[in-house]
């Protein structure tokens, strides 16, 4: 890579952590709609940043009316895309340090964002002001599109397209190094059933924030007294499960520790909603709450739901009930399936209905498999970038999470997270190694150059 471009890209470390900073230090989580603000007023106000951010490197910067936004690097009307988010998941639970505080420990800089996707996106920003500086000559131009809805329905990127012609080409900096060319299809079921008139009565529970979230906590209040508390310590002790129940004035109050996670990535977690589920069960739960513990339960394969299955190209099915709530009388929950490429979406949905009897099941979005062959020059090129940053053997890989190349006719997710580093997107204490940032800043401008330059 150009010797010009490295020293510009060390030159920026000290800014680039400033302005990720500042960046994670907006709350940017989906809030009620106001006018010019579509996802609510935190994330208009991060994109109104991020915007500016680019503006005053002399980047052209376009917003769409608070959905999205774009910076352009060069010229020509097929320009080469870099797509990452500025929106975040709910903070959750768990957190030893400010969600938002955007605090430097170890070389590590610690807040929702940093990870997933601000501290990326941002790379890949300060990766173009370098070549941008450098003034290497480019054949083709640069656009990083910046969506603001990316956690939830992805409405950013449908706005997007329906105002501007969206690239063809390009890379998400939202997932994992070496590179991923291969991405799951998605299913999303709403779930709703009346609570039962008989067995276990459960008094109030609300639990999740996304399906997409492998809930890590779970609470629940049902009526009883001490013979109800006696029966959970009783399962706890049978199954080793981390349950707690607290007799109150108002009935029992039960709690369940999971591991929490990405629904796509569901090895070593273990649902909290699950664990209730079981435990529901167990103390004589009926109806749709049987049927669910029966189907569902803290399985993560799809299995007691006839939908288990994989494909060599990108492994088994994964499942997770992000929500479950009782509002009154009725039950409301979620079912996230990440699909196997060669999967049939269509009977996925048929057997789900049908290991579901009793609970009306409403199919909320599907999202098809994405696919590009490893042997493309877009994933060849920054495979080769990342071999000559790295110095370690690059290889495509597949995943069950769902990035923004999948609006590209041909796109990759690109990093930022290395082999050896634990993946904390939508965890507690989710931090970013500063070090590793600025080592996937040089590798996004070692990409781009090679896909891009004369």
């Amino acid at each position: 890579m150009n010797q010009k471009v490295y020293d510009l890209i060390e030159s920026y470390r000290e800014d680039f952590i400033r302005t990720l900073q500042a960046w994670v230090r907006v709350p940017s989580v989906k809030g009620p709609a106001e006018e010019g603000a579509p996802f609510g007023r935190e994330v208009r106000d991060m994109l109104t940043l991020a915007l500016k951010t680019a503006e005053d490197m002399g980047f052209a910067v376009r917003d769409f009316d608070g959905y999205a936004g774009d910076v352009t690097l060069g010229n020509g009307e097929e320009p080469l895309a870099v797509l990452g988010h500025l929106d975040v998941v709910p903070t959750g639970d768990g957190w030893t340090r400010p969600p938002f505080g955007a605090v430097i420990e170890d070389g590590k800089i610690y807040g929702r964002g940093t990870n997933d996707d601000k501290g990326p996106t941002l790379a890949a920003l300060y990766a173009m002001k370098a070549i941008q500086e450098a003034g290497v000559p480019l054949k083709q131009g640069i656009r990083l599109i910046m969506g603001c809805d990316e956690e939830c329905d992805w409405e950013c990127m449908k706005y997007y397209t329906a105002h501007t012609k969206m690239p063809e080409v390009g890379f998400s900096p939202d997932a994992s190094f070496p590179l991923i060319n291969t991405e799951k299809g998605l299913i999303h079921f709403d779930l709703t059933f009346p609570a039962a008139d008989s067995g276990l009565r459960i008094l109030r529970m609300e639990t999740g924030e996304r399906p997409n979230v492998i809930a890590g906590e779970s609470e629940a209040l049902v009526a009883g007294g001490q013979d109800i508390a006696d029966r959970v310590a009783a399962y706890a002790a049978k199954t080793g499960m981390d349950y707690r129940a607290e007799v109150t004035p108002e009935g029992v109050l039960i709690h369940a520790t999971g591991i929490s996670g990405h629904s796509a990535f569901p090895e070593g977690k273990r649902s909290a909603i699950g664990m209730m589920l079981l435990l529901f069960k167990a103390l004589g739960a009926k109806g749709g709450l049987a049927t669910l513990a029966d189907r569902v339960g803290a399985e993560s394969d799809g299995r007691s739901l006839g939908c288990a299955c994989r494909d060599e190209i990108s492994g088994p099915l994964t499942n997770n009930m992000g929500i479950l709530r009782l509002e009154q009388g009725t039950w409301f929950a979620t079912l996230d399936f990440r699909c196997p490429v060669e999967a049939d979406q269509q009977q996925l949905i048929r057997n789900t209905r049908e290991s579901l009897a009793g609970i009306q099941v409403t199919v909320e979005s599907v999202k098809a498999p994405h696919h590009v062959p490893a042997e493309s020059k877009l994933v060849s090129s920054l495979l080769a970038a990342y071999e000559e940053e790295t110095g370690e053997k690059g290889e495509a890989m597949a995943i069950g999470g769902g990035t923004y190349a999948k609006v590209l006719k041909q796109g990759v997710a690109f990093g930022a997270v290395f082999p050896d580093e634990e993946d904390l997107a939508h965890l507690a204490n989710e931090y970013e190694r500063i070090d590793s940032l600025m080592l996937a800043m040089k590798i996004y401008a070692n990409g781009l150059i090679r896909l891009a330059a004369e």
